[in-house]
C-alpha cells in the first residue's frame, strides 16, 4: 500500500448504513470513501484524494495543507 499524503479517520459503519467501514480525510471537505474492511477503505479513499486534488486544481484552488488542524 502506498503512503497515505493525508491523515485519514476510519470509522465503522453500523448495519443501517451498509456495514464496513469509513476512511474521512479531514483535511479536504467532503473527502469520503468505505469498503468492507478497514484495508479495503483506505485503499479506495486513495482514489477519492486523488480525484479531489484533480478537481480542486481544475477549478483553480491550491493544493490544500497535508497537516491535520486540531481546534
Amino acid at each position: 500500500m502506498d503512503r497515505l499524503e493525508y491523515p485519514v479517520v476510519i470509522a465503522p459503519l453500523s448495519a443501517e448504513d451498509g456495514g464496513g467501514f469509513s476512511a474521512l480525510v479531514p483535511d479536504l471537505p467532503g473527502c469520503v470513501s468505505d469498503g468492507d474492511t478497514p484495508e479495503e477503505a483506505i485503499a479506495n479513499v486513495q482514489d477519492a484524494i486523488a480525484s479531489w486534488i484533480e478537481a480542486a486544481h481544475e477549478l483553480g484552488r491550491s493544493r490544500p495543507s497535508r497537516k491535520l488542524a486540531f481546534a
